[in-house]
């Protein structure tokens, strides 16, 4: 008696060995699973097994019916199944790299470049503010005139020789002279009407009023008649304030001052300066001594040529000319793209400026941006610049012309444009 249910019979499921077959014998080679059958349906998610043929080896089963759907195993040629590009498959990047993200990658590039780019300049902001001498006191002036439209910057070159050795005064002419005197004076004035540039010739004819001493804090004076540097002499830079506000009524809002050995290295450091004289000239007080023509000033050269005043006829107001023609070049060296695009040579530039100025105690960097960029401009030829308006002398002191300096300090307080005209 047979148990197989007639489903599983021996006359239904035939002589097949391995599946439940009641046949003693195997099945023959052509129905067996481990051998090649008739041509079927190509599988592109699981490789075509492999089979044993006559002996001769493993095949993928289709080769030899003439079947060939573009599909390969990757046993004949070692590669990693169904994939003839290579371990990772061909693509942008390459075999086996992924194709590059070069949106995120130019993202991150700049994110890097802008971090870069914030910390170099608060680092070299910090360093710059730590440089600067802020040692003038503009809160010891008294009796001050009312502050007016714009910033009025004063700006001093004076002929302190302080950390000068006995070799560098001899190399720059500037003799050994007790205390410090004034060889330039310029006001600038920065507003929304242009920007004015006016020198005050150091032997203008002026009187120093009362003044608070700037180390006993007493009000001293007054010392009448004198020089305009002569006030420096006699008690500095705040007594010099008092003296140019007490005679033009217009209120200075900061100080700059450089001595001889600074602008010296500020020439040095920018590489020298160029200029185009129209006339050659020398000066043995100052070591001057220029062919016409165009050449290059080092530190030394430049010292001499916006010192000299022996020279000219009409000394000091020919030295303001020359000293506005010569920061005038000096300003646009400083700016060209040569300089500011060179950390070698930009920094080295304002090391030497900043290490040089001695500016009031409220000066920011951004009050000296303001002011170097405005002092470009002007001498430049974008703006204003000129003497202040004289009207003769008197005992060898230049005197100015009072009704033009009224009309003068009138527009600068009132950021009028400037119409009155110097020497």
């Amino acid at each position: 008696m047979n148990d197989w249910p007639d489903a599983w019979s021996d006359e239904n499921r035939g002589n097949r060995y391995g599946r439940g077959s009641a046949g003693a014998q195997p099945e023959s080679a052509r129905v067996m699973r481990q051998v090649r059958r008739g041509p079927a349906a190509p599988s592109y998610g699981v490789p075509q097994q492999p089979t044993y043929v006559d002996g001769q080896g493993y095949d993928d089963g289709y080769g030899d019916r003439g079947y060939d759907d573009g599909y390969d195993s990757g046993y004949n040629s070692g590669q990693v199944y169904g994939n003839p590009g290579g371990p990772q498959g061909p693509g942008p990047g390459g075999p086996g790299r992924p194709a590059p993200n070069w949106r995120r990658r130019i993202k991150w590039t700049a994110i890097t470049l802008v971090t870069l780019l914030v910390v170099v300049s608060v680092s070299t902001y910090f360093w710059a503010d730590s440089k600067l001498h802020r040692d003038v006191d503009l809160s010891k002036v008294i009796d001050r005139p009312e502050a007016g439209e714009g910033t009025n910057y004063l700006i001093v070159g004076s002929d302190s020789r302080a950390g000068m050795s006995a070799e560098e005064k001899k190399k720059l002419h500037t003799g050994s002279a007790e205390g410090k005197r004034t060889d330039s004076m310029m006001i600038l004035h920065v507003g929304g009407n242009g920007d004015t540039l006016i020198s005050l010739p150091r032997d203008s004819n002026v009187t120093i009023p009362t003044f608070r001493g700037s180390e006993s804090g007493k009000i001293k004076g007054p010392l009448g008649a004198n020089k305009l540097n002569a006030a420096y002499a006699f008690d500095g830079p705040t007594l010099l304030v008092r003296t140019i506000e007490y005679n033009t009524g217009l209120h200075i809002d900061h100080y700059v001052e450089i001595g001889f050995a600074g602008f010296a290295n500020i020439v040095d450091a920018v590489g020298g300066v160029e200029m185009n004289l129209d006339k050659g000239f020398k000066d043995k007080y100052s070591g001057a001594d220029f062919q016409a023509g165009k050449q290059t000033l080092n530190g030394e050269q430049a010292l001499a040529f916006v010192r000299t005043r022996h020279a000219f006829a009409a000394s000091d107001l020919q030295r303001t000319k020359n000293q506005q023609k010569f920061l005038s070049a000096l300003a646009h060296q400083v700016a060209t793209p040569s300089t500011v695009l060179n950390p070698f040579k930009l920094y080295p530039t304002m090391g030497a400026g900043l290490d040089s100025l001695t500016v009031d105690k409220d000066m920011s960097l951004w009050d000296l941006g303001e002011m170097f960029w405005a002092m470009k401009g002007v001498t430049g030829g974008d703006g204003k610049s000129m003497n202040m308006p004289i009207s003769g002398s008197v005992n060898g002191n230049l005197v100015w012309d009072k009704a033009k300096v009224k009309t003068l300090v009138s527009q600068l307080k009132n950021d009028e444009k400037v119409t009155v005209s110097g020497n």
